[in-house]
């Protein structure tokens, strides 16, 4: 698949700082040591509806990773997936009387265009299902030749308990993993199964329902074992940050993690499991099967500023839930005119301290509410006439642009950008 658009970056000085991260598995802040590259996958829509604000809010948090990984001097290999094949997506295709492959195509190029719009750096490599197939395949086999599949009923199996790591991510008792499979995709109460936990690989082609001929015969892949299989292609295991939405967590993540180390008989999957907080609006969580939506693309149309949705994002804390308010957008158009009007101007405070403040809040699980209030501080002064460094303004600018993906609309650094 193709990606989006890269947005500009510009050089800044120095090196930012190493990224310490809360880690899902602990629950507490741990250093991501990098080694070489830094590896990093993120799991990516289902395309059967627009980008709504939940998941704009996942996938700028994994930007600001990205942006910072390359602000401290590291080449990133960045991979995230499109599950074009899925029950909700086939559910919606026959709801809507429209072609399952048009409607994913369709979801797929709009959600592109707001990323673009975001300033979202594309991953390195951006990857169907449908167009991974033949990972989906070498993946389960390896999973057949360690004896850890099953069938129910012409369906393939994975035996979760193969692994004995399993459980070792999300670190939830047994009847809560249960409900979460059930209310997730899962299906705990099917007769035949070994486990209630285990889930479906490989599910056996079904009347009206697209199905592939392969070496596991007629049918279509699970959820999980899409996301194991690209991953072990692209990045490896042990690979430095696996990243999600929290409700990613369990099941999702959990299996990805036992199938891959079951495959490949090797520990751990990632190194790290970074989950992103929940969306709300009107206290719900933002969810295409509620309906309570908020859409980037309809806010675009609207004439709102992407600049603006994205400071709103930012202005809360990655780990944290959280409802969408109209005063969301309203701060952060705010605070867009504000920073604007500063780095328009001749001359300002020097932008050295704003480096340093940014890059240390970032450094710091991604607090970017306090990378924001640096921002406001340095604005203010700047505004108020504060400071006669004339090269501060465009600086302050390419700070903000690199480290947090905001566009001020100017020019500076046009030389230093790549």
């Amino acid at each position: 698949m193709e990606t989006w658009p890269a947005p500009a970056r510009a050089a800044l000085p120095g090196r930012g700082r190493p990224l310490r991260l809360v880690e899902a598995s602990s629950g507490r802040s741990q250093p991501v040591s990098v080694a070489g590259a830094a590896r990093m996958y993120v799991c990516g829509i289902t395309p059967y509806d627009a980008t709504h604000l939940g998941h704009a809010f996942t996938y700028v948090t994994f930007d600001l990773i990205h942006r910072a990984w390359l602000d401290a001097g590291h080449d990133v290999v960045y991979v995230q997936n499109v599950t074009d094949i899925d029950d909700p997506l086939l559910e919606r295709a026959v709801a809507t009387g429209q072609d399952w492959r048009e409607l994913a195509a369709k979801e797929t190029e709009l959600y592109r265009a707001d990323m673009a719009a975001l300033h979202v750096l594309p991953p390195t490599h951006y990857l169907g299902a449908v167009e991974s197939m033949d990972l989906v395949v070498s993946t389960v086999q390896s999973l057949r030749e360690r004896g850890a599949t099953y069938h129910v009923d012409g369906d393939l199996y994975f035996a979760v308990h193969s692994d004995d790591r399993f459980g070792d991510v999300a670190r939830l008792p047994e009847a809560t993993m249960r409900a979460l499979s059930a209310e997730r995709g899962g299906d705990p109460d099917r007769a035949g199964k070994r486990h209630p936990l285990d889930p479906l690989l490989w599910q056996a082609a079904r009347p009206d329902e697209p199905a592939w001929d392969t070496e596991l015969g007629h049918g279509r892949p699970g959820w999980h074992v899409e996301c194991t299989g690209i991953a072990l292609e692209h990045l490896g295991m042990t690979f430095d940050v696996q990243g999600g939405g929290r409700d990613l967590l369990y099941p999702h993540h959990e299996m990805c993690a036992s199938l891959a180390q079951v495959a490949t008989g090797r520990y751990p999957f990632a190194r790290r499991f970074v989950h992103a907080g929940m969306v709300g609006l009107d206290g719900h969580k933002m969810s295409k099967s509620r309906g309570n939506l908020v859409f980037v693309s309809r806010l675009r149309e609207q004439g709102v500023a992407p600049d603006a949705i994205r400071l709103a994002l930012l202005g809360h804390h990655y780990r944290d839930d959280w409802d969408w308010t109209t005063a969301d957008l309203q701060g952060a158009l705010e605070r867009l005119a504000r920073w604007s009007e500063a780095v328009d101007r001749g001359s300002g405070p020097s932008a050295g301290p704003l480096l340093a403040e940014v890059r240390a809040a970032l450094s710091d699980d991604l607090d970017s509410p306090t990378a924001l209030r640096a921002v406001d501080h340095w604005a203010e002064r700047a505004r108020r006439g504060h400071g006669d460094d004339p090269s501060a303004p465009a600086q302050a600018g390419d700070i903000v642009m690199s480290l947090l993906g905001v566009s001020l609309g100017h020019d500076s650094g046009s030389r230093r950008r790549r």
